[in-house]
């Protein structure tokens, strides 16, 4: 592991292989260990830089505070890349990691090659999605619910609820000791993201994207992730989808060797 200032927080990262660098941005719960299942295929053709956001493992945050927010994870995303001084990078981001990873390559496209959004996290507004109804989205509401119990001191319920509002009922319990550890070493950044109020996708920001970009979906993925993903894709100008069978949000982790096959075809391409 190693780290680099960053707008006042050292960033935690791992760094294997060589070649043109791909970053990695993790979704929510996570941190850079939601990689490690798709590192060695990757490496094998690029220098490849998995990332954790601020208050993620290794750090050890308590929930209290204004510095957790899309538009500050953006930022640090931004210092970050620049920093590693590397040029113009590809940029892969899962979940809450592709929301920020969307809104870098809004704000600063002169930093990235290509873009990667494996079911990119948010909500559409009126412009993409006329029937979107005002106020936080179902999913939006479980996280505030979810939050408000880990705040009170009742982790494992909390977890739970979130982790079953995207992967279904009894889930949670059928999650290996492993990531389940994951989360719930971050668990108080849920905390953090019920306070965010990250603004939702409009139709211009799709469209300011410039540069190639994948989205990368489980075909099996339940609620709105899908919707988002295939909406904002169908305004992205030069993108393209490809949809992963039998797997759900976590689909990298699901099927590690057809997604790291779909990524390499899509980062070679002329």
């Amino acid at each position: 592991m190693q780290t680099l200032p960053v707008n006042g927080t050292d960033m935690a990262y791992l760094e294997v292989g060589e070649g043109p660098p791909l970053v990695c941005v993790h979704g929510s719960l996570n941190d850079f260990r939601s990689w490690f299942c798709v590192l060695g295929p990757l490496s094998q053709k690029h220098r490849v830089i998995a990332v954790s956001l601020r208050h993620f493992f290794p750090e050890r945050w308590d929930g209290v505070g204004d510095t957790y927010s899309i538009a500050q994870h953006v930022e640090d995303m931004i210092g970050f890349i620049e920093q590693l001084n590397a040029g113009p990078v590809d940029l892969m981001g899962h979940s809450r990691g592709g929301h920020v990873s969307l809104r870098v390559a809004q704000r600063r496209p002169d930093l990235l090659r290509r873009l990667i959004l494996a079911e990119p996290g948010g909500e559409l507004d009126a412009t993409l999605d006329p029937t979107a109804a005002p106020g936080p989205s179902p999913l939006a509401a479980r996280v505030a619910a979810a939050a408000s119990l880990i705040a009170a001191g009742d982790v494992e319920g909390g977890l739970k609820l979130f982790f079953e509002a995207i992967e279904g009922p009894g889930k949670w319990a059928r999650l290996p000791a492993m990531p389940k550890q994951q989360l719930r070493d971050n668990a108080y950044t849920l905390v953090g993201q019920a306070r965010d109020r990250r603004p939702p996708f409009s139709k211009a920001d799709a469209e300011a994207i410039a540069m190639p970009t994948l989205f990368i979906g489980g075909a099996r993925t339940r609620g709105s992730l899908p919707h988002v993903l295939h909406t904002l894709a169908a305004h992205v100008p030069n993108s393209r989808t490809v949809m992963i069978p039998n797997t759900t949000h976590p689909m990298f982790e699901q099927a590690p060797h057809q997604f790291c096959k779909i990524v390499l075809e899509f980062l070679g391409a002329p």
